[in-house]
């Protein structure tokens, strides 16, 4: 049995016409995506915050806060695998291609950055675009798809993916993380998105998986750089922008200067 069999034939059906050339690059949402057992299935199968820190990594930084990853599929239950090895299928992964208009695209099996997030109450994603290359792969990022597992998630609770302009001062889209919704976009260097604070009750948590997709081969809009992720402020956010978000880089800076330095006396120090 394919593995499409897994995605709502409707949903399927508008996903394979394509998408459309929306500003301020291309974007999308699909409502019930998947079928809905497997969405369900899905759901209940969902560790708790709890369970998801100690399989993964928890963020708590000014830009990304009350955040959990997962990358290990190894540890994935076993209907979120499911979910994994779909969107790794290369028949999903043509339809990817196909109405994006990016071939040769690949799926990353070690879910750098993805898999499954889980983001507490308190927690948010600053706006930002993504790492762009992989360098142990020599891959370059290309797409992102998101699908969320929140029943019964209100408007007030925040934690909507928000599309911005190259300049962060235009918002042109926002989705709510509502359960069976997947999203996405395809990454350049202007795909400026983020997750809006999380007001949610402390029952409660944002639960979504995260799917990339690379090639090998450079866009050809791609100038050589290659730069890890890009944050910015939102224009309500002056102090974030002007204060927080240049401290916090300096100390990055700093750390990783003084581990380099730390690291070159160990190798005189070993000579």
């Amino acid at each position: 049995m394919s593995l499409l069999s897994l995605i709502n034939p409707k949903s399927l059906e508008k996903f394979r016409a394509g998408i459309k050339n929306k500003e301020p690059f291309p974007h999308f949402s699909f409502d019930s995506f998947l079928d809905e057992d497997f969405a369900n299935e899905i759901h209940d199968s969902f560790p708790t915050y709890k369970q998801s820190k100690a399989m993964g990594r928890e963020f708590s930084a000014v830009n990304e806060k009350y955040k959990i990853q997962v990358t290990d599929s190894k540890k994935f239950p076993h209907a979120i695998f499911k979910l994994h090895q779909l969107l790794a299928s290369k028949e999903f992964i043509d339809i990817v291609s196909k109405i994006t208009g990016i071939p040769n695209l690949l799926p990353d099996p070690d879910l750098m950055g993805g898999g499954i997030h889980e983001t507490n109450s308190g927690g948010h994603l600053d706006v930002h675009v993504d790492f762009n290359f992989i360098e142990e792969k020599q891959w370059h990022r290309r797409v992102n798809i998101l699908f969320y597992f929140n029943k019964d998630w209100k408007e007030e609770y925040g934690g909507y993916l928000d599309i911005w302009d190259k300049d962060v001062q235009c918002c042109h889209a926002a989705f709510a993380p509502l359960f069976n919704q997947a999203s996405g976009f395809v990454t350049s260097e202007i795909s400026y998105h983020g997750v809006t604070p999380i007001t949610c009750p402390s029952n409660k948590v944002r639960k979504s998986f995260a799917v990339y997709y690379y090639t090998k081969e450079a866009p050809a809009e791609w100038d050589g750089t290659k730069h890890s992720t890009v944050f910015k402020a939102r224009p309500d956010e002056w102090v974030k922008g002007h204060v927080l978000m240049p401290l916090e880089d300096s100390l990055r800076i700093s750390k990783n200067t003084f581990k380099k330095i730390k690291e070159s006396v160990k190798t005189v120090v070993g000579k």
